[in-house]
């Protein structure tokens, strides 16, 4: 059926639910969505997400922290941009899955009737 399940000990876990819990804030992913397709400066994320700057930077500080981002200073300014690729492939499986599933439900809420004529 599926992936073999790996054995994760103790540490391996409390890593695997530390990057689950940094995904966990919208505006953190709002920040990646903002830096999909390559690098930006922290103004261009502010104007993006509609956020104010030190939300901004507290955000990036903890993806930072976390591996997700890297940063990259010129001058006065800071460029981020994603470290980690994977996070974009953990995001469109949770959304595909999402997406399955409020479609099924959509389905199940149909009339008897127009399921029969789709069908």
């Amino acid at each position: 059926m599926g992936k073999a399940r790996r054995e994760l000990s103790d540490v391996a876990l409390r890593m695997i639910a530390d990057r689950f819990k940094v995904l966990a804030e919208p505006m953190r992913l709002k920040i990646l969505h903002a830096l999909w397709e390559g690098e930006r400066a922290v103004a261009e994320i502010m104007a993006t997400t509609g956020a104010l700057q030190a939300n901004v930077s507290k955000h990036l500080g903890l993806l930072q922290q976390a591996g997700v981002v890297r940063r990259r200073k010129d001058g006065l300014n800071a460029y981020y941009q994603i470290a980690d690729e994977t996070v974009f492939e953990l995001c469109e499986v949770v959304c595909n899955s999402l997406h399955d599933r409020l479609a099924a439900q959509i389905d199940e809420l149909a009339p008897v009737s127009s399921r029969r004529k789709s069908a």
